[in-house]
Formats: structure tokens, C-alpha cells, sequence
């Protein structure tokens, strides 16, 4: 037992034993169920946050008192402890009962019908939890993983603090940055028209210790982006174990984090297996290739072929002109239903289609487009290195497209085959040597493809030479990275540009004029023009790290009080509708409201 109260209890509900059994305890708690055999013999479940304990009621008197309460009701109950005859050892307190001789409600539950049960309600519908997330928290299942993160962070912080780093917070209110998300805007009152952001992520504070003299500095740092949700990915708020190292490299960073995570993850993992340093590194481009994503999972021991040379010309439409990339699974025992369905998640997922072929125990080419492979099955069968029984998954489209759903349609066979995916263990690694620059989307223009204050790989000298037109901006590489566990990616990271020269050359590249940057930039600028040693960081993601660790699906399940898709909070009202003085106090006019 913790360091509890005893004014109101001198024992927890998951701490008597049989060493207890003869003494008088009093317990408090909720009132989880009520179980009546007889007038004069009900059995009462009390739950607290350590656990649950068995009260027998065994008078008229006790069975009517709590008889009249509702299920959740808080109640204290004073009574002796003895052994149960029908011991439950599935509780650690199912050796003993509790028979009272006093029953005081602390705190009335005044609802006869909860939301839903609460010992059930993951079961519930996710709104549902998100409006009484208090009774959602009262879960022993749900409250588990919110102890968990709290494990983890005291975890981490004394890692970090065992390697020298020191935790310093960084502001909440400050200016509005180009991070890459939508900022959440705060009015100034005191200056009209005027706003403070919060912070997308404690960056260019980080950045600025550094060139203040700080060696290491980390915090366990609240983030804010205005961004739709998704399953890794929390709308609003979120928490990311920030570092920065002065006088560090990329090797630097790794060996940290790969001195401080597994023995974290093994240890509070719901697998007790994680990868040892050093952790594998594979090059974006390679990754791209070789497992269609930048985030590949590597439990799964599938890889992706390129044959576009093989059957871009075999005749089948949707291969020509594209590049072709395929997946070879050996020991493929799916129905041509499940294959369908396979195909049809794949398509959902990326948006584009999948196709299929067998070389069954017989030595023929069979299903899907096997009429197209037919002709050239000597040469495909080669090429692949097929053995009788192999399916072969295939991806076509622009190069970027073939290789996005080659990755979704790889993790979609690997979860389905068995012998192809080892799924209870941590499997780390290192993406690096991502592009500087890309063409965007949207705007067809050359963009910063990752953090635009990474250190170039080659410096001011490759940078010069792509101004003079001597290199291509799409072929530089920076000195970023990103750690990914298990297809999730925790952490992007870099070794900074701390130098002006290049910062403003780096920056020209993307459109962006010196007075742009000073102006976008200028405190991290400035400081940087007194002297700034080389730097480097990284922030691996709390929230996904904890999922990962609880084996959830979904990061709503690791956050305390998570808002929803729509980033709306249901239990507090937010975001919410202000009074028109609020709105007159800091200059503000609604122009549009939500329908």
C-alpha cells in the first residue's frame, strides 16, 4: 500500500490479506455491484484504485443501507476481516471478505442508470467515454494504461537526467512559426490585433539553449497543432520527450536513445522483447524501396521487388507505362475471398488497386492477372526465385505511388500470413539521409521536405553548388532522421543548422529572401550570429511510445482526458462559444459561425 489517508480508510481495497483476516479495517471506495441471495445476505463489491474487496453483508440493517445506494456511490465500511470460504484466486484479495459493522456513504451517486457499466466500458461507444470520462477512468483496464504513462515519463526522466541532461521548460505563449501544422492562435489583450501561438514544438527554444550555453538540455514538452486526428496521432495537445545536445552529431543522438528506450520498452512493454543497439539504419531511399515506406514495420520479414523491366510490357494496361513492384509470400494459404478482401484494404487504405498471382504446387501461374504473367513464367519465376505455393502481391502506378501501396499491401500480408511476422517484440530503427528538399503538392514548388533548420549533408559547399545549378536541389540530403518501432514512427530529429551562411542559402533555395528569414526567425538568427556551437536533437512522442507499450490501437486510449476526431473535448464543452465582452476586450469579430 502507497502512502494512503487512514482518516477515512486504514487499508486499501487491494490490500487485505490473510495476515488481516481478525482485525477490524475500514475500507472506502465505490460501490461497484451489489449481489442480493437473501433478505438478511448480500454481497457487495468495493472498488478503489488499487483494487477490489468483497464485503459481506449479513444483517437486515447493512443489506437495506446499501441496498438503497447506487452502483458508483462512494462509501466507507468498517468491519472485520475473515477467510473466505469460496476463495477467488483470480484477486489478490480473494483469499479474504469483509464483514461490516458500519456502512457511511461519502459521496452519493445520484443516478439510478450509468452511461454504460463501468467495469465494461470499452465496450461503450467512444463518445460516450470521451463525455464521462471520469467513470470511462474509473475502469481498472482504462486507469491501467493512464498508470502506465506515468511509469514510462518517471522512467524516461531518469534516464535522461542518469545521461546529464537537464529539464528546462520552454514558453506556452509565443510567436507564430512555420512549423509545417496550423498554429493555435492566442489574442493579445494588451496589444489590438496582435497574437501569441502555442507552441508546435519547443524547437527553436531548444535550439536557442544551445547557443546559450547549455550542453543538454530535455523536457517532457507539451505540443499544439491544429491537425485532423487519426489513430498515432492526438488533435491538439500533445507530449514528446524533447532533447537537444550542444556539440553532438547524429551518432551522438543515436547512442542516447539507444542506451535509454529498450530497457524502458522491455521492461514496460506488453512484449518483453526490443531491440538492442545499435539499432538498424536504412536510408530513406532504401526504405522507400525495399519496404515501401518510411516507416516500415520489421517484424515482418516481407520485402518489395522492383519488376517493372520484368512486366511493365506484359500486356496487362494498368502496368504500362508504370513502375511495377511486387511481394513474394511463401507458404500462402488464402482463399481467393480473403485475397479479395486483402486487395479491397489495400485499396481503401492507399487509394490504389492491388493485383495478384500464384505459382501453385504444380509449377503454373494461376489467379488474378495470371493469364499476362503466363507467357513470360520462366522468366518471371526466375527473377523472383518463386518456389511451388507462392502468392505474389503486385503495385503499379508513378513511382511514388507503386511504392506507397507495395508498403500498406506488405504490412497487409504480413499480419495476414502466418510465419511472416514476429508480432510480440519491439523492433527499433533508424530511417536516415532524408531528401533536403521535394516538389510540393500543392504548390509545385521546391519545399523543405523535413525540419528546414537541418544541417545539410555536405554543408554550405553542396548548397552553393546547387544555386550555381551544378547539383540537383532533389538529390541533397540532410542530416535528418527518424526513429520508427514497429511501422510507428516515434521521433523525427536533426542535426541543426547553426550556422547563418548556410541557414540563409538553405532558406533562398525555398523563396525565402535573408530579410524572410530574419524576420520569420529572428531570435534563433540573431543568436546564432553570436556564435553557436554544432547541435543536435531529437523528440520521440510520448503518447505514440505509450500505445505502443499498452499494445493499443488508438492514442485516445493512452491520454488522460483526449479529445476526440474533431478535436473537440465532450466532457468540458471545448472548443466553446465566449461572451461578447470577452470578444470586445480583445478586438475580435466573429465572421463565421460554425452551422
Amino acid at each position: 500500500m502507497g502512502d494512503t489517508s487512514t482518516f477515512y480508510r486504514t487499508h486499501t481495497c487491494g490490500e487485505l490479506r490473510m495476515e488481516q483476516v481478525g482485525q477490524t479495517v475500514t475500507l472506502a471506495g465505490w460501490m461497484e455491484n451489489i449481489r442480493e441471495v437473501g433478505q438478511n445476505l448480500a454481497f457487495l463489491v468495493l472498488r478503489d484504485f488499487y483494487g477490489t474487496t468483497q464485503v459481506v453483508l449479513e444483517t437486515e440493517e447493512t443489506v437495506q443501507a446499501a441496498k438503497g445506494l447506487n452502483k458508483e456511490t462512494v462509501i466507507a465500511v468498517t468491519g472485520a476481516v475473515r477467510e473466505r470460504d469460496s476463495k477467488n484466486p483470480k484477486l489478490p484479495t480473494g483469499d479474504i471478505e469483509v464483514v461490516p459493522a458500519k456502512i457511511e456513504v461519502l459521496g452519493r451517486c445520484q443516478h439510478n442508470e450509468l452511461p454504460f457499466p463501468v467495469t465494461r466500458s470499452r465496450e461503450a461507444d467512444e463518445s460516450a467515454r470521451l463525455k464521462y470520462r471520469y467513470l470511462d477512468l474509473r475502469n481498472p483496464e482504462v486507469k491501467d494504461n493512464i498508470v502506465l504513462r506515468c511509469q514510462v515519463v518517471s522512467a524516461l526522466r531518469a534516464a535522461m537526467t542518469g545521461h546529464g541532461f537537464l529539464e528546462i521548460t520552454t514558453p506556452i505563449l509565443t510567436a507564430s512559426s512555420p512549423e509545417g501544422a496550423r498554429d493555435y492562435l492566442v489574442p493579445s489583450r494588451k496589444h489590438p490585433g496582435k497574437f501569441y501561438a502555442l507552441p508546435q514544438a519547443p524547437q527553436q527554444f531548444k535550439q536557442l539553449l544551445m547557443a546559450s550555453g547549455f550542453d543538454k538540455y530535455f523536457q517532457i514538452a507539451p505540443c499544439f497543432r491544429d491537425e485532423d486526428a487519426r489513430g498515432d496521432r492526438s488533435p491538439g495537445e500533445f507530449y514528446q520527450l524533447d532533447m537537444e545536445m550542444a556539440f553532438a552529431n547524429q551518432e551522438d543522438v543515436f547512442a542516447v536513445l539507444e542506451d535509454v528506450l529498450p530497457p524502458i520498452f522491455a521492461k514496460y512493454g506488453k512484449y518483453n522483447t526490443a531491440s538492442a543497439a545499435p539499432f538498424v539504419r536504412i536510408p530513406y531511399l532504401e526504405a522507400m524501396e525495399k519496404y515501401g515506406t518510411d516507416k516500415p514495420d520489421l517484424r515482418i520479414d516481407l520485402t518489395v521487388t522492383d519488376v517493372t523491366s520484368l512486366l511493365a510490357g506484359c500486356g496487362f494496361p494498368p502496368f504500362e507505362h508504370q513502375t511495377v513492384k511486387a511481394i513474394v509470400v511463401s507458404g500462402f494459404s488464402g482463399t481467393r475471398k480473403q485475397i479479395d478482401g486483402l486487395c479491397n484494404e489495400v485499396e481503401v487504405q492507399s487509394g490504389n488497386k492491388a493485383y495478384w498471382f500464384r505459382y501453385d504446387e504444380n509449377g503454373e501461374i494461376v489467379g488474378g492477372i495470371a493469364k499476362f504473367v503466363q507467357p513470360i513464367k520462366d522468366q518471371v519465376v526466375e527473377a523472383l526465385k518463386l518456389e511451388k505455393g507462392c502468392f505474389v502481391g503486385l503495385t503499379a502506378g508513378a513511382k511514388l505511388a507503386a511504392q506507397k501501396t507495395a508498403g500498406v499491401l506488405r504490412n497487409k500480408l504480413g499480419a495476414f500470413c502466418p510465419g511472416h511476422m514476429d508480432k510480440e517484440r519491439y523492433e527499433f530503427c533508424w530511417i536516415v539521409d532524408f531528401p533536403m528538399y521535394e516538389i510540393g503538392e500543392e504548390s509545385g514548388e521546391l519545399e523543405f521536405c523535413h525540419n528546414p533548420f537541418s544541417m545539410p549533408n555536405g554543408g554550405l559547399e553542396i548548397i552553393e553548388k546547387a544555386i550555381k545549378g551544378e547539383v540537383d536541389p532533389l538529390s541533397i540530403t540532410a542530416f535528418q532522421y527518424d526513429l520508427v518501432c514497429n511501422g510507428v514512427e516515434l521521433s523525427s530529429g536533426a542535426v541543426r543548422n547553426h550556422d547563418p551562411e548556410i541557414m540563409i542559402k538553405a532558406f533562398w533555395m525555398v523563396g525565402l529572401e535573408e530579410e524572410d528569414v530574419r524576420s520569420k526567425f529572428p531570435a534563433m538568427y540573431n543568436a546564432f550570429t553570436y556564435g553557436a556551437p554544432p547541435h543536435a536533437g531529437i523528440a520521440p512522442g510520448v503518447d505514440r511510445m505509450v500505445m505502443l507499450l499498452s499494445g493499443e490501437e488508438s492514442i485516445r486510449e493512452v491520454i488522460p482526458f483526449p479529445m476526440n476526431k474533431n478535436a473537440q473535448d465532450l466532457m468540458m464543452g471545448a472548443p466553446s462559444t465566449v461572451e461578447q465582452s470577452q470578444l470586445d476586450e480583445l478586438n475580435i469579430v466573429i465572421t463565421k459561425t460554425e452551422e
